[in-house]
């Protein structure tokens, strides 16, 4: 009796501790990747236990399977179908049919992480503050990738590459994505964060600052050794206290190298999860509820899931220094988890510029300001002169590359995009496309070049001399352009003009010459004979000109018709009539010379300097003496070919309709063909010239034909270029096919209206004359030999002129020293004539010898010595007709004897 009475005290009092213990049934939701997840769980739950004897905790594990969640929702189910009073959902990421059978049935579903996707989602707030695009995680493992893109799906506006590890394969990956990201984010512990940050430096991905971000999960970031950092980067990781939280320790604690995260916030949860229900157990009218899938309907566990939710709200809002905290959006209870970032600069070290908790936005603290992260962006382009230009050793002329062996550029695009980059405020690689040049669609309707890199987004932008065509515009967009000067030119060799010294000389013909000559001869001659046998001549007149005249000899004859041609003319005339109308008509004729031969020098000159072989497209085609090419499968190239097409379907239809027997034959009655087949003779020409390589080739042709006999049709920017570096070369015509350069940018991208900003403030500058003017430099021509000639006759041209005043020069020099020689001979052989008289006197009977030689003078008759004293009278005197003068004395003749006599005695002894 005894024995049965203490038997039912002892089923009373079980039956009193069931009745006062809480029971707890949980199902867990995680995810096929996370089969260790449920020993985790297990061991929390023994743990619970001994914490908390008075509440009882069954569970349920469920693996999600995505890939086949028809099963994974039977088995739900058919776990619910037991019994449940939570869904503790520890999956990557809400699940639609678990969060619809919460809401059908009001069973409580609480979410919570247990990974790093916290951290990446503070960062992400990071990088949307920084206006990030792209990014590349690198992570620890493939799991943690997935959790990562889980987290991020649908809740970030930052495109996203995730890679577990940084292997060769994957570095070369980052460096070939396109387009390449902004930012890049190692998340994992301190040791493998710096592992591959090591990695990356050596695979040359660490060029940019602040590009590379740090993200640390294992609570070191006190003790984060950031010196092997190479340049600026962001550092973001947990405040170590939350470490000691989860511990359940004082805040001081030494946070274990090999904590187990998980299994402390899956124990620290469940703890916190049945605290509450133990402490509203009396509010709650149920707590446990038998689910039917097939008839999902509302029950009391409506009252009871807002009641437990309104619980963690007011929790969460008591105190900032609770371990988790509510989320009502995402019905999860989360870690407050404390987030801080630093920047590290290698010269001023680790610095703090941000903290703030889990549930708050990203907020820098009070007075820091964050330097601003320039852009980058790869801009294509394609080699072209003097567009893009291989820059080159001074020394060695070889091309230049940087320091990842890539080409380096220069030109007009290359300093265009470096003031874009100043004014745009941002960084970038240029790059050249792998195949093609500019741009060309291929058979299978894709694109090479440029083009082919832009539209397939392994460019941002291209600047480039690329040309706005309708087909380009089908798969980019164009910005504005920013030259609008090119189209298609002609360039030709200079003639080489034989020079000559005496060019002058070749304005009349010989003929001409030969006859100024006689003309001259001719007039001197009859200068000479008119002076000479006039009557009224000054020679033969005198007693008409008392003063003295010029005496015209044949000498002074020839001289006065040679200095007539001078301005100075050829000095005093004849006095005749006969000799002055001679000189009349001579002046006359060398007026009308002088006047055409110098008329006929200055337009013989002038037109020898504008002479060109032709002026324009349409002569170079008429004409045969001149062959011309183009580049090969250039854009030239295919313009001739397009416009011959064009003439043939204009032939073919004009045809069809003159030949339609319907029409009316009166309407096209021509006498001349209407269609000019201009560009069929000129791809004639082109292909029996055979086109060039490239332009480089076109011009060294041009250069090499010294008689102007060949020309290169190329674009019109280049040619110019070309023509004020190389003297040899000139321009024909005028720019035809003109068409605008234009930057390109991606479909619908947003540089679109940026760049045409940017361009309209450098217009307004004056940035883009002032680079045209830096690669098209005209005064540059001014070094050529031949850069004056626009502006004078050259020394080349009339050399001659001035040598044949050195001649004259020369001459009058040599003819001055025979005029001294012959001076001084003819005074010695005067003075050696009076010695040789002397001594003859000095030596002989001078007095006896004249005594008798006068004494055998003979007198002459009378008249004879009339007629001959007359005559010399009249020669010295006419008005002293009976005197005569000669010798030392005279005496007046004897009227009577009619016989005059001259005393040729000296006056006194004769001294030798």
């Amino acid at each position: 009796m005894e024995v049965n009475i203490l038997l039912v005290l002892v089923f009373l009092f079980n039956l009193g501790c069931v009745a006062s213990e809480l029971s707890l049934k949980f199902v867990f939701l995680i995810e096929v990747h996370d089969a260790e997840l449920g020993q985790h769980i297990g061991r929390t739950l023994k743990m619970v236990e001994d914490q908390r004897p008075e509440v009882r905790v069954t569970d349920t594990v469920v693996q999600l399977d995505r890939e086949n969640e028809d099963e994974s929702y039977r088995r739900l189910c058919a776990a619910l179908s037991n019994g449940g009073s939570m869904i503790i959902d520890l999956s990557w990421t809400p699940w639609e049919l678990a969060e619809e059978l919460s809401s059908q049935t009001g069973l409580p579903i609480v979410r919570t992480l247990l990974g790093s996707q916290q951290l990446v989602a503070a960062f992400d707030g990071y990088l949307e503050s920084r206006n990030a695009t792209d990014a590349a995680l690198l992570l620890e493992s493939e799991g943690d990738v997935d959790r990562t893109l889980f987290e991020l799906l649908g809740r970030s506006n930052v495109r996203i590459w995730a890679h577990a590890g940084l292997t060769r394969d994957s570095a070369r990956a980052l460096k070939t994505m396109r387009p390449e990201a902004n930012f890049y984010l190692l998340l994992g512990e301190a040791s493998f964060v710096m592992d591959t940050y090591r990695r990356a430096v050596k695979e040359k991905l660490v060029r940019r600052d602040y590009r590379w971000n740090l993200i640390l999960t294992d609570y070191s970031g006190d003790t984060f050794d950031s010196t092997q950092l190479v340049l600026p980067s962001m550092i973001l990781h947990v405040d170590p206290a939350e470490c000691c939280k989860l511990m359940g320790l004082r805040e001081e604690c030494s946070c274990p190298t090999d904590l187990k995260r998980k299994q402390y916030i899956i124990d620290a949860l469940l703890l916190y999860i049945a605290d509450t229900y133990s402490k509203l157990e009396p509010e709650l009218a149920i707590i446990s509820a038998r689910i039917d899938c097939d008839n999902l309907q509302g029950s009391e566990l409506n009252a009871t899931r807002d009641r437990l939710f309104r619980q963690f709200a007011e929790d969460a809002e008591m105190t900032n220094e609770t371990l988790f905290y509510w989320d009502a959006d995402r019905s999860g209870i989360f870690l407050r988890s404390r987030f801080i970032l630093s920047t590290y600069k290698p010269d001023e070290g680790l610095q703090t510029v941000a903290a703030w908790t889990a549930g708050e936005e990203f907020k820098l603290l009070p007075g820091v300001v964050l330097e601003p992260l320039k852009m980058f962006f790869r801009i294509g382009t394609s080699p072209a002169v003097p567009w893009t230009l291989a820059m080159l050793d001074p020394e060695t002329g070889k091309p230049m590359v940087n320091e990842d062996n890539q080409p380096m550029y220069e030109g007009y695009c290359i300093d265009l995009i470096a003031k874009l980059a100043e004014t745009m405020d941002f960084d970038y690689e240029v790059v050249t496309p792998k195949s093609g040049s500019f741009g060309k669609k291929l058979a299978n309707g894709s694109w090479d070049g440029v083009v082919g890199d832009l539209m397939r987004g392994e460019t941002d932008m291209a600047v480039a001399a690329l040309t706005m065509t309708a087909e380009r515009e089908e798969v980019i967009d164009f910005v504005a352009p920013y030259f609008e000067q090119t189209g298609i030119l002609i360039a030709i060799r200079k003639p080489i003009r034989k020079t000559s010294l005496f060019k002058f000389m070749t304005v009349l013909r010989t003929e001409v010459w030969l006859s100024i000559v006689a003309a001259l001869v001719l007039t001197g001659l009859m200068i000479w004979l008119l002076d000479k046998y006039s009557p009224y001549s000054a020679r033969n007149n005198p007693n008409a000109y008392p003063y003295p005249c010029r005496e015209f000899t044949l000498k002074e004859s020839f001289w006065f018709a040679l200095t007539s041609f001078t301005p100075q003319g050829g000095g005093e005339a004849p006095k005749a009539l006969s000799g002055r109308t001679l000189v009349a008509a001579y002046w006359l004729f060398v007026v009308l010379m002088l006047a055409t031969f110098t008329a006929n020098l200055a337009a013989f000159l002038t037109v020898e300097r504008m002479q060109t072989p032709v002026s324009s497209l349409e002569q170079l085609a008429r004409q045969s003496r001149i062959n011309y090419t183009v580049v090969e499968s250039s854009t030239i190239h295919q313009y001739f070919i397009n416009m011959k097409f064009a003439e043939d379907t204009l032939y073919r239809v004009w045809k069809e309709i003159t030949l339609n027997a319907t029409s009316d034959q009166a309407q096209y009655r021509v006498w001349d063909y209407p269609i000019r087949e201009q560009y069929g003779h000129i791809l004639l020409a082109i292909n029996a010239s055979g086109p060039v390589p490239d332009a480089k080739t076109g011009f060294e042709q041009v250069n090499e034909h010294t008689d102007a006999d060949f020309a290169f049709i190329h674009d019109s920017a280049e040619i110019k270029y070309e023509v004020t570096r190389n003297c040899n070369l000139t321009e024909v015509g005028e720019v035809f096919a003109e068409q605008p350069y234009a930057i390109a940018v991606q479909q619908g991208s947003r540089l679109q209206e940026h760049l045409s900003r940017a361009l309209l403030d450098l217009q307004k500058e004056r940035f883009l004359e002032q680079l045209a003017s830096k690669y098209w430099n005209e005064s540059a021509r001014q070094a050529c030999p031949d850069a004056d000639e626009s502006e004078g006759i050259t020394l080349e041209s009339l050399g001659g002129v001035f040598i044949a005043t050195l001649f004259g020069l020369g001459l009058a020099m040599i003819t001055l020293g025979w005029e001294v020689f012959y001076y001084k001979r003819k005074e010695k052989n005067k003075v050696q004539t009076i010695d040789e008289k002397m001594e003859r006197a000095a030596f002989g009977d001078t007095k006896k010898k004249l005594e008798k030689k006068m004494s055998n003078v003979h007198l002459r008759k009378k008249d004879r010595k009339t007629a001959k004293i007359g005559k010399v009278v009249k020669m010295d005197d006419p008005a002293k007709n009976n005197r005569v003068t000669i010798g030392n004395t005279f005496k007046p003749a004897v009227e009577k004897l009619g016989v005059s006599y001259i005393s040729v005695y000296p006056k006194g002894e004769y001294r030798p």
